[in-house]
C-alpha cells in the first residue's frame, strides 16, 4: 500500500448525488415552502451601481447608538451570555407589559401578557402554526406582507382575499363573503391584517373599519391577527386611531380576540430581531412551546441591550423616540412623493401612505385582454426581473404580495435608506425604463 495515494488525494472525480434525489426524501411541508420573496431579490442588491427600493429597512440615521461600549455590569452580563426564559428575559417582558398597559389603554389583569421572540417574522410563523391546520380557512387582506404569503403556503391552508382600500380592509366585502360561506367548510379560524401603513399598501384602517372588523369578529367567530410593526410610525394628517387590541373591550364587551404582533426592528434597531406577542395566554404557551423546541429563546445578549436603553430612556424617552424616528420617515415620504410626482406621473397611480415606509404603485404596463374579453393587467414581476433590475434599480413586484400569487402591474417601493438623491436616481431610471416597455408594445 506504500505510495498509494489516500481517498482524499485521488484525482478521481466526486459524484454527488442529483437533486432529484431528494425529491423522496423531504417532507411535503418542505416541498411545499417557498422562499420569501423580499429575501430571496436580496443578493440582486449586491449588482455594482444598484439603487434598490426593495426592503423596509431602517435607516441607520434613526438607530438610538452611535457606537457600542457595552458598559453591562456583572448582573446583566451573566444574563446576557446564558440562557434564558423562552418568553423574554423578566425585566424586558415586564417592560414592554407596562409599555401596552399605557398605549393600548389596557390591564395586565385582563388575561392576556406578552412573550418576546426572536423577531415578529418568527412569532407570526408560530402563530399560524399554531392555528392553522391544513384545510383551515384565513381570512388575508389584499395586497398583504409578502414575508407571510410563503409561510401560508406551506400550511395547506385555504385563503380568502379581501381587498383594501383608502380606509383599510373592506369590511363589507367581508361581511358578505362570511353571509355567503358554504356550511360543508370550515368557517374561518381568523382575519390577518396589518391595520397602521397595511404594507405593502400604505393605508391605515380608519376608526370605522376597526370597530366594523370587531364586530364582524364577535358575530361570525374569528380571531384577529393584527400585524402592527409600523404602529409607532405613524404619521398621517388624521388622529392615529386605536389599536384593535387597544378597542376590543370598548366595542366588543368582552377581550381575547385580538393577537398582537409588535417589533423592535423599525424604532430600534432590526438586528437585534427583537419582536413582541401580545394576547391571550392560551395561544402564547403554544407558541412558546413551539419556541422551546426550535430557538429556545431570542437572543439575551439582544435583550439585555435593549432592556438597559429602554430603561434609562422609560416609557417617556421610548415614545418619544418613536416620533422623532416617525419624523424622519414622514420627511422620506415626502422626497418620494415629489420624486414621484416628477417622474411617473401619468405613467403610474399610487395612494399617499400614512405609516411605515412604502408606496403602493400601479404602473401602468402593457395588458392583455383573455378569451372572455376580460382585460389583464400587466406583468410587473417580468418586468422588473427582466428590465428594470439590468437598468439598475430594484423593486418588489406586487404579485408577491397576494397569496394566489396572481399577475399584477403593482410594484412596492421602499423610501427609508435611499438618499434624497439616490431616490431622484432610481424614479428616474424606473420611469425611463416603464417609459421603453410602453413605447415597445406601441411598435
Amino acid at each position: 500500500m506504500t505510495g498509494q495515494p489516500r481517498p482524499s488525494e485521488s484525482s478521481q472525480e466526486v459524484r454527488s448525488l442529483p437533486a432529484a434525489y431528494y425529491d423522496g426524501k423531504l417532507s411535503s411541508a418542505a416541498k411545499a415552502r417557498q422562499p420569501s420573496p423580499i429575501w430571496a431579490l436580496f443578493s440582486s442588491e449586491t449588482n455594482p451601481g444598484m439603487l434598490s427600493m426593495l426592503a423596509g429597512k431602517p435607516h441607520p440615521d434613526t438607530f438610538p447608538f452611535e457606537y457600542m461600549n457595552l458598559g453591562i455590569d456583572e448582573e446583566y452580563l451573566h444574563a446576557a451570555l446564558q440562557y434564558g426564559l423562552t418568553s423574554g428575559y423578566p425585566e424586558l417582558n415586564d417592560w414592554v407589559t407596562k409599555l401596552a398597559e399605557i398605549v393600548h389603554s389596557r390591564n395586565a389583569s385582563e388575561g392576556w401578557r406578552v412573550s418576546i421572540g426572536p423577531g415578529s417574522q418568527d412569532l407570526l410563523y408560530k402563530a399560524f402554526n399554531a392555528l392553522l391546520n391544513p384545510g383551515d380557512t384565513i381570512i388575508v387582506e389584499g395586497p398583504t406582507y409578502a414575508g407571510a404569503t410563503p409561510i401560508l403556503g406551506a400550511l395547506s391552508c385555504n385563503f380568502v382575499t379581501v381587498n383594501v382600500d383608502e380606509d383599510g380592509i373592506r369590511s363589507s366585502d367581508l361581511e358578505k363573503v362570511l353571509e355567503n360561506w358554504d356550511p360543508s367548510k370550515p368557517k374561518p379560524k381568523a382575519v390577518y391584517t396589518i391595520p397602521f401603513g397595511s404594507n405593502p399598501a400604505g393605508v391605515t384602517a380608519s376608526y370605522e373599519r376597526r370597530v366594523e372588523l370587531l364586530g364582524l369578529a364577535k358575530k361570525y367567530d374569528f380571531l384577529i391577527l393584527e400585524d402592527d410593526p409600523y404602529y409607532f410610525i405613524y404619521y398621517g394628517d388624521k388622529p392615529k386611531p386605536p389599536s384593535y387590541f387597544s378597542l376590543e373591550n370598548e366595542v366588543l364587551g368582552e377581550v381575547g380576540r385580538v393577537l398582537r404582533f409588535d417589533s423592535f426592528s423599525k424604532v430600534m434597531a432590526a438586528g437585534f430581531r427583537l419582536g413582541w406577542l401580545t394576547g391571550p395566554a392560551p395561544i402564547l404557551d403554544k407558541i412558546e412551546a413551539h419556541s422551546m423546541t426550535n430557538v429556545v429563546q431570542a437572543s439575551s445578549l439582544s435583550q439585555i441591550v435593549a432592556i438597559k436603553l429602554l430603561k434609562e430612556w422609560g416609557i417617556d424617552g421610548f415614545l418619544t423616540h418613536a416620533q422623532h424616528t416617525t419624523a424622519f420617515y414622514k420627511r422620506r415620504r415626502d422626497v418620494m412623493q415629489t420624486c414621484l410626482t416628477k417622474h411617473l406621473r401619468g405613467l403610474a397611480e399610487w395612494t399617499v401612505p400614512e405609516a411605515a415606509m412604502f408606496f403602493w404603485l400601479k404602473l401602468k404596463l402593457p395588458g392583455t385582454v383573455d378569451l372572455q374579453n376580460v382585460e389583464i393587467d400587466g406583468d410587473s414581476t417580468t418586468f422588473i426581473r427582466d428590465k428594470a433590475i439590468g437598468r439598475g434599480v430594484l423593486v418588489l413586484p406586487g404579485a408577491t404580495s397576494y397569496v394566489d400569487g396572481r399577475q399584477t402591474a403593482y410594484v412596492r417601493l421602499s423610501f427609508s435608506v435611499l438618499s434624497d438623491e439616490a431616490t431622484e436616481e432610481a424614479i428616474g431610471r424606473l420611469a425611463t425604463v416603464l417609459k421603453e416597455e410602453i413605447a415597445q408594445s406601441t411598435l
